[in-house]
């Protein structure tokens, strides 16, 4: 089964968080296409709607969402996700991946479109240490 890094981003209180997705909830990705939603159940986030928005494989390859399919292919860019142009007019012949996430992947990005009950930030706080009773 592939494991994925999943960057988190909450747009409401400008923090990412990252998830390393193993399992159940990496298989939750597989098969999906960048800008679909999934329900954040199955990261364990209940009430909340998530958003695929972008992903990267082992190689550093990005993957474009108006790409369809699994595969790699080099493009002739001028513009968008893969190349940013440093002059006008610039084009350059780029390796990019589909939009459809397989198990090539290593990180994917997200984000929050719909909020739960329970606040994002407690899902990610260290639990609070009780203070254990001093020996005499």
């Amino acid at each position: 089964m592939a494991d994925f890094q999943v960057i988190l981003s909450d747009p409401r209180a400008g923090v990412s968080y990252k998830i390393d997705a193993t399992g159940g909830q990496a298989g939750a990705f597989i098969g999906k296409s960048i800008g679909e939603q999934i329900t954040g159940e199955a990261l364990g986030f209940s009430g909340y709607s998530i958003q695929i928005t972008g992903a990267t494989d082992k190689t550093g390859t990005p993957a474009r969402r108006d790409l369809p399919g699994t595969g790699r292919r080099r493009l002739l860019l001028s513009e968008g996700t893969g190349f940013h142009p440093t002059y006008n007019g610039q084009r350059v012949r780029k390796s990019i991946r589909g939009s459809e996430i397989t198990g090539d992947f290593v990180q994917i990005n997200a984000k929050v479109v719909e909020y739960g009950g329970k606040d994002l930030k407690s899902y990610f706080e260290a639990p609070e240490e009780t203070e254990a009773p001093a020996e005499a």
